[in-house]
């Protein structure tokens, strides 16, 4: 007979090997939507050459491509760098939502849930008002100035939030994000209509883009976005221990006000770097880590990796999608990532409901 042991013994075994299988999909699924949002645009160019253009830039490998200088340059002065930094901005948004997600033990908390939005979104309009391009020359203000606004905002909400030395519950943390929101919304909405000409450069800001995107703002993510991918990472632990709540987590040895606190500064310097350099773009961390959890179940050790993944890929295609369904017209990301997560967040929202 088979003992209870080896029973658990096999599922484990069987849960470890769907990790995985589940980890090489998101893997995959990152570089085919790779490919094809290098390969797709005005100008087209044949998957399969873009293959071989990618294998040859990879050490101890030479693959002849076959294309032209001009398709090179296409490639590699503005669709990679597009893709790179939509691959970047999906997995942190996706990443930070799975991390938030957790924290509030919340499957309708979003990284834009402290305030990120509207701070960003106000930097932004001020240094699109200000017009601080013209005065610092070669470098472009909306990104710096929008990640300091959003870093603002995160920051003002665990302030409001403290009491006897102490941040709050999540209860009174998510409320303090929705004043915070409000306020820097109000002040953003003044700005704008006393400076109505810019209207324009606002709000095209505020529905995300990754049409602007080059090396530059790819090497303004990357050091973030490092720190953010290696923080969740680590949380991973954490967030399985805060799962089963705080009594519970004091004993196993976790102090949950300082664990989510950390959680949520790791978070949301990734949420905050990817909105100031792609704009609002909304859903992509509400959706994604939702669905993954749907198929892959609630352990932080599958969601959080697979929530990066599946981020980075789904943000790519969408990407795809607004660049080439009006071609040579672009429409902006964030249009696309609502009309796929807005219809989404209602079967969330109605199954809150009837459970």
């Amino acid at each position: 007979m088979t003992s209870k042991a080896d029973r658990l013994n096999s599922e484990d075994g069987g849960q470890s090997l769907l990790g995985i299988r589940w980890l090489l999909a998101g893997v995959g699924a990152v570089l085919i939507s790779a490919a094809v949002s290098v390969a797709s645009g005005p100008v087209s160019i044949p998957l399969g050459q873009v293959v071989r253009e990618l294998l040859d830039h990879l050490p101890l490998l030479e693959v002849d491509s076959s294309l032209s200088a001009a398709d090179r340059a296409i490639i590699w002065d503005l669709r990679a760098p597009r893709v790179v930094l939509g691959l970047l901005v999906g997995a942190l948004l996706a990443g930070s939502g799975a991390a938030y997600q957790g924290v509030f033990r919340n499957p309708l908390a979003d990284p834009y849930l402290l305030g990120i939005a509207a701070g960003a979104g106000l930097g932004a309009t001020i240094a699109i008002v200000a017009e601080l391009r013209d005065v610092l020359g070669l470098v472009d203000p909306v990104p710096l100035v929008a990640f300091a606004g959003a870093l603002v905002a995160v920051a003002a909400a665990g302030t409001l939030s403290v009491r006897r030395g102490q941040i709050g519950s999540p209860t009174t943390l998510i409320l303090a994000g929705v004043a915070v929101a409000n306020f820097f919304t109000a002040i953003q909405t003044f700005v704008q209509q006393q400076n109505s000409e810019t209207l324009q450069q606002i709000f095209a800001w505020i529905l995300g883009r990754l049409s602007t995107a080059g090396w530059t703002e790819v090497q303004l993510l990357l050091p973030y976005a490092a720190v953010s991918v290696v923080g969740l990472v680590l949380a991973i632990g954490p967030l399985d221990v805060l799962a089963v709540g705080d009594e519970e987590a004091s004993t196993l040895g976790l102090r949950p006000r300082a664990a989510r606190r950390a959680i949520l500064v790791v978070a949301s310097l990734g949420a905050a770097a990817a909105v100031a350099v792609s704009g609002l773009i909304g859903f992509v961390g509400l959706v994604v880590p939702h669905a993954v959890r749907l198929v892959v179940g609630t352990s932080h050790r599958r969601v959080i990796p697979l929530s990066l993944l599946f981020g980075a890929a789904f943000l790519t295609l969408a990407d795809v999608v607004s660049r080439t369904v009006q071609a040579p017209a672009e429409l902006p990301i964030g249009v696309i990532t609502a009309f796929i997560g807005a219809p989404f967040f209602l079967v969330i929202l109605r199954r809150q409901v009837a459970s």
